[in-house]
């Protein structure tokens, strides 16, 4: 091809130059083919790309596709239904709730509900009356002097360096207005998550905004920020979903030096923390981490968040919390499946339990355990509707965190540009340009409309079923297309006498 494109174009370029003496053309276009054999011949010398080698000038259109094929495969390609890790049709939802416009569908579901993999949800013919009120659950156990009054939806671990000043700012305002925590993800608490909310902060690997210049647990700096009155609950992540056991990822184009600072790290790099803690290696250090920082933090109630992996771990865990007699006063369960700004593919796609029977697993051990009522279990994996909500309530968990629906409120289109700082619409980016479009009043606003709006339907869900209370949802109230399988290829024949027989 390299041949053919510098023959080719040096005669054009020679018809060109005969055409602008001859026929008193425009010079614009000789000087093009000058420019694109100038630009050829560089391709072609060089070693470090085999497709502008092979082909010069002609291969740029390959690197141009390959660009913008997200987009090609989300606005041409993919059906409504279709679309990783959410459909159209689920990021539309968001999208109506978010802007508190009508968000019906017509002509009935475009899903195939004759597969063993349906679920729904068992309507009672008697649905009791919508209640109007958003659930709240209390948060606290027997050793919390300050419990606290959570809403089920809640937004979840999401930190400023891996999201726009903006969208911190507009997340919080939002919160605080829908009556809400907002986590502060593990990047620190900073100003931007202060604007009125509540705050659950995130205590990660890296000891954002409590560590010392060695990187390690400083209870001085803990204090101090612990016991500021946004701060509700206290987090310590041992593990995220999409990347558990590798520790956060912060690219080098995202942690710009005001970043750097509040991190307490060198600006400008990539920044990896650590896969584990230094303050504790062990059940036991893990449970007296967590009394420490409910002493420092005056009693207010203390956490962990994991994504679980051997199940005996979580097991010796528990068992330590009950040799010592201190209990967390809740549990977030992430599944392999959450979402991330940067991870690599291997721990996105192959480390991990699925957040369905990592849920179903820790309240069954906690049941088992007898502790169960001294814990909160806090559901963080795909939680987008109000049917997810029931979902994971019914699995086990008390209340829920929602990222990526919350960053769809914020307009996030899933561009799928999070770790390059190039997130078009301000939302996972430090490019000032690209941020100045997400007007904090304007997307504040949706994520408190985005917020109410999935609890009401969630209560309509609910009311649906015929409870009158999220205590009474379990697992009874859900159908699965694999209920009915042995009946799939007999349909009810003549000697069918009973369902229930089979």
């Amino acid at each position: 091809m390299r041949k053919k494109f510098f023959i080719f174009g040096i005669a054009i370029l020679i018809l060109s130059i005969l055409s602008y003496y001859n026929l008193k053309t425009s010079v614009l276009f000789p000087i093009l083919c000058v420019s694109l054999l100038f630009i050829g011949f560089l391709n072609s010398i060089q070693h470090k790309h085999a497709i502008l080698r092979n082909f010069p000038v002609l291969g740029y259109f390959r690197y141009f596709f390959e660009m913008i094929a997200p987009e090609i495969q989300q606005y041409f390609i993919e059906r409504t239904t279709d679309g990783k890790p959410f459909s159209r049709n689920e990021r539309s939802l968001v999208y109506q709730r978010a802007k508190n416009i009508d968000a019906t569908t017509p002509f009935g579901t475009q899903l195939d509900i004759n597969q063993s993999n349906y679920e729904g949800i068992k309507h009672s013919i008697f649905p009791a009356k919508v209640n109007d009120d958003m659930p709240r659950v209390t948060i606290g156990g027997p050793d919390c002097k300050q419990p606290y009054s959570a809403s089920i939806l809640n937004i979840s671990a999401m930190s400023f360096g891996s999201l726009s000043e903006n969208a911190i700012v507009a997340l919080n305002k939002g919160a605080k207005k829908g009556e809400f925590y907002h986590n502060t993800g593990e990047g620190g608490l900073t100003e931007f998550h202060l604007q009125g909310g509540d705050i659950t902060w995130q205590i990660g690997t890296g000891y954002f905004g409590c560590r010392t210049k060695e990187g390690n647990f400083d209870a001085d700096k803990f204090v101090d920020k612990s016991n500021k009155p946004e701060v509700k609950m206290i987090e310590i992540k041992l593990s995220q979903g999409a990347k558990p056991g590798h520790g956060g990822v912060l690219p080098a184009s995202k942690n710009t030096e005001q970043i750097a600072k509040i991190r307490g790290v060198e600006p400008h790099t990539t920044i990896l923390s650590p896969p584990s803690h230094t303050a504790f290696n062990n059940p036991s250090g893990l449970i007296q981490f967590v009394a420490q920082l409910r002493s420092l933090s005056n009693g207010k109630p203390i956490g962990f968040k994991l994504c679980i992996g051997q199940s005996s771990e979580f097991e010796a865990i528990c068992h330590e919390m009950i040799v010592q007699h201190c209990f967390p006063d809740f549990i977030t369960v992430d599944g392999a499946e959450g979402g991330t700004g940067a991870a690599p593919l291997e721990f996105s796609d192959g480390v991990g339990m699925p957040f369905e029977p990592a849920l179903i697993f820790v309240n069954k051990t906690l049941i088992n355990l007898g502790i169960r009522d001294k814990i909160r279990v806090i559901g963080s994996g795909k939680i987008i509707s109000g049917y997810s909500i029931l979902r994971a309530i019914a699995m086990g968990a008390d209340l829920c965190n929602s990222a990526r629906g919350f960053m769809f409120s914020l307009g996030c289109i899933q561009a799928l540009r999070c770790n390059n700082n190039a997130c078009p619409t301000g939302v996972a980016t430090q490019d000032k340009m690209l941020m100045k479009g997400l007007v904090v009043t304007d997307k504040a606003e949706r994520v408190y409309y985005f917020h109410k709006n999935t609890l009401h339907a969630a209560n309509e869900l609910l009311a649906a079923a015929g409870k009158t209370a999220y205590s009474e949802v379990d697992n009874s109230i859900f159908m699965r297309g694999d209920e009915f399988t042995k009946l799939s290829d007999l349909y009810f024949p003549d000697n069918l006498t009973s369902v229930s027989q089979l």
